[in-house]
């Protein structure tokens, strides 16, 4: 099998899929930044992942002081009861100020922060996966387009070929040279392959809107993708890579962590809670006391403070049944753990298999295209002498085009292989394929530093536009190949 050079080797002959394009036209970089920039896949994981980060300070919350204050006004009406030995007031206003502070909740909020926390990274890891699946779909997109203009073009040729056979035969049948069994053999052939050509230009079609999704804007002479890096040299390598780096097995494993904060903090429910707590009051009979006996003052104030205990003795079995279910949903998350671990180690293997697979179909391919061009003109050449027939010839070219159009498909596979196994490793992201300089990419740890430590009741956020690019307006898509 080959090494790990030869397979850049070999992904770096993807470059033979097409001519060098144009200066105007797109590279692979080019259709990454913008998915990396406009996806609406993406754009949406990062503001679900701005959404996780403010559990941490929702959480929090609960440990820290709280202050309110109330007012009330309070109008007479009627008394038919009143107490004539004291003086009474036909109106009010009072007003309340209540601080509590929290000193001790049994540990519920020291571990709901660290669960929040954990899951703040569970949830930067998604994002990366996330953002390793949008960048495997443009890539397979980017691609499917080259393949499919390669497939167009080979299938047009095809038909130029044949259409100057079946002219060729039917003017040796004109003068006696062949018979119409020869002309009804080009005949048939060329049909088929101007159906071919009708279905390869459908496909073309289809890839290109494929790419309009997952990129945001049609593709423009696309260029042939450079070389892949940071390729394993061995399978083994890519499990080990992906067991340290694969984001969606880092974001199980965080998920597990925070399952066992759960526990304590369902835990917590039977254990005592203090509170120091302070209320302040103020009364205004707003000059309507009647005198009595005994006058109260217009207005009044008092304020009272103290320390809270709150022992719970009997729930019903709540704080029990709440700890059972934290420690089966922990239990569920140590089994995902080792599923995602199972599912990662898969998906290395998977993708190992077919890049080799791909490679040794790349390499029987160009010796199948090198032999079978060699059969196409010998076949010709003895046709001429009367050793070949003309469906000897029609056989030669259609081995010659299975053998383009296997090329061309493993050139394709072997990419997107390479692609998928740098995915499944850890290691297609924005930082790895250098899409910008580090201060131009998105870091989720940014707004989780901003937000996590705000206490303020009226900090919020302007509210949210979107930021994907829309492509209703971008012209459906043909099958034209872009000339070189």
């Amino acid at each position: 099998m080959p090494g790990g050079g030869n397979r850049l080797a070999l992904l770096a002959g993807a470059a033979l899929m097409v001519a060098p394009a144009p200066a105007l036209a797109d590279t692979l970089k080019d259709a990454l930044v913008s998915a990396y920039n406009t996806s609406p896949t993406l754009l949406s994981a990062r503001a679900n992942q701005r959404a996780t980060d403010e559990n941490v300070p929702i959480n929090r919350a609960s440990g820290l002081p709280s202050l309110s204050a109330n007012g009330t006004y309070t109008e007479q009406l009627k008394d038919s009861v009143a107490d004539l030995t004291d003086s009474t007031a036909d109106r009010s206003i009072g007003a309340t100020l209540s601080l509590s502070v929290p000193i001790y909740s049994g540990g519920s909020v020291r571990n709901s922060v660290k669960a929040a926390e954990t899951r703040v990274g569970a949830g930067q890891a998604d994002l990366r996966g996330t953002e390793s699946s949008v960048f495997s779909n443009v890539v397979a997109a980017y691609m499917d387009v080259i393949l499919n203009e390669s497939l167009v073009s080979l299938a047009t040729n095809n038909v130029h070929v044949l259409d100057v056979n079946l002219q060729s035969t039917s003017d040796q049948f004109q003068i006696g040279n062949l018979t119409r069994t020869d002309v009804a053999q080009s005949e048939s052939r060329l049909a088929v392959a101007q159906s071919d050509l009708r279905t390869a230009q459908a496909n073309l079609a289809s890839a290109r809107e494929r790419y309009i999704q997952q990129v945001g804007k049609a593709p423009t002479d696309l260029q042939a993708p450079p070389p892949l890096p940071g390729l394993p040299k061995s399978p083994e390598d890519a499990v080990s890579t992906a067991l340290d780096d694969n984001p969606d097995l880092l974001a199980a494993r965080e998920r597990s962590k925070a399952a066992d904060y759960d526990i304590d903090v369902a835990g917590a429910g039977r254990l005592p809670t203090i509170e120091l707590f302070s209320n302040g009051n103020y009364n205004n009979s707003l000059g309507s006391t009647t005198p009595g006996p005994l006058t109260l003052p217009n207005s009044y104030s008092s304020a009272t403070a103290g320390v809270r205990a709150t022992i719970p003795l009997f729930q019903g079995g709540r704080p029990a049944a709440q700890e059972r279910q934290a420690q089966a949903r922990s239990a569920a998350a140590l089994e995902d753990e080792i599923g995602t671990e199972r599912s990662v180690i898969a998906q290395v293997r998977s993708a190992w298999s077919s890049l080799e697979a791909a490679n040794s179909v790349i390499e029987s391919s160009q010796k199948a295209v090198s032999a079978t061009e060699l059969s196409l003109e010998g076949t010709r050449a003895e046709n001429t002498v009367g050793n070949r027939t003309i469906l000897d010839i029609l056989n030669a070219q259609q081995e010659l085009l299975n053998a383009q159009v296997q090329l061309v498909t493993a050139r394709r596979n072997a990419y997107v292989a390479g692609f998928t196994l740098l995915a499944a490793m850890g290691h297609a992201e924005a930082r790895d394929l250098g899409l910008g300089d580090e201060t131009l990419l998105y870091d989720p740890d940014v707004n989780y530093k901003r937000v996590r430590g705000k206490i303020w009741d009226w900090a919020s956020d302007p509210d949210p536009v979107a930021q994907s690019t829309r492509t209703v307006d971008t012209p459906t898509q043909g099958s034209e190949i872009p000339r070189q």
